[in-house]
């Protein structure tokens, strides 16, 4: 399925945050989002599950009118991971069978539970099963909250800094994840990036925001030492490592300047 979105515009009461805003992903892809913050990432996220009303335009899975959707339609095509950890006394197992809601009639069935053994496993979470998600390290919180979406079964998942205040080797096993999900399973993502570098490892395609609106839509050889100043107001240049695009800052921009 694509996911194309046409000219939608957001406000938090009279102040703007989104405006006129548009792109198209493919199944198979994932998009990272990219842009300084307070650039309106986690704020599209929040829009294209109906989170937030937008005020103007549509957005579209396929055949699928997202905004004409009840909520519990759109958790069957979408599953967010939003910012966070979880403070729930629950076990990792009931942690995630809570993505089953959507699908779930009076209670959860064989099935239900075949599909949160598989992502569990899946993800490397099957001896963690039936410990308490509060006594999770950082990386395995952020696991159980990606299986908690991908047992919704959805079309797209949507995350919103999925590798935020993780070290190193767990920001690669968990984009690694992403990563397989998307390829094995054909689904979209759009993931709100902060690390350019992680972005460029693993992203197909790259929306970055300014001022609410897409200064740029590309491919990883669409973006210049340029583009990235226009955003970011910090002096770049790109080379290669290992066969990896990689970012270099060549200052650092004075305190309060903006791009």
């Amino acid at each position: 399925m694509i996911l194309s979105v046409a000219g939608i515009d957001f406000s938090y009461n009279s102040t703007p945050v989104l405006r006129d805003l548009s792109f198209r992903l493919p199944a198979g892809s994932i998009l990272a989002l990219l842009g300084v913050n307070g650039a309106g990432k986690s704020t599209l996220l929040k829009c294209l599950n109906g989170i937030l009303g937008v005020k103007a335009g549509t957005i579209h899975l396929g055949d699928n009118d997202i905004l004409s959707l009840k909520p519990g339609e759109i958790a069957r095509l979408f599953g967010y991971v939003p910012q966070g950890h979880f403070q729930y006394p629950l076990s990792v197992f009931d942690m995630v069978l809570l993505g089953r809601k959507p699908h779930l009639g009076w209670g959860p069935g064989r099935h239900d539970l075949e599909v949160v053994e598989h992502t569990l496993a899946l993800l490397g979470l099957s001896r963690l099963a039936m410990r308490s998600v509060n006594r999770l390290s950082g990386g395995e919180l952020q696991k159980v909250a990606i299986a908690r979406a991908l047992v919704q079964e959805p079309r797209v998942l949507l995350l919103d800094e999925p590798t935020s205040n993780l070290d190193l080797k767990n920001q690669l096993q968990i984009m690694e994840l992403i990563k397989q999900a998307v390829s094995e399973q054909d689904l979209s993502a759009v993931v709100s990036v902060h690390d350019i570098n992680l972005a460029f490892r693993y992203a197909d395609y790259f929306l970055m925001l300014k001022d609410g609106g897409v200064h740029a839509l590309t491919a990883l050889d669409g973006i210049t030492p340029e583009v990235i100043w226009e955003v970011y107001g910090v002096d770049v240049i790109l080379t290669k490592v290992e066969g990896y695009t990689v970012v270099l800052p060549l200052q650092s921009p004075a305190s309060g300047e903006q791009p």
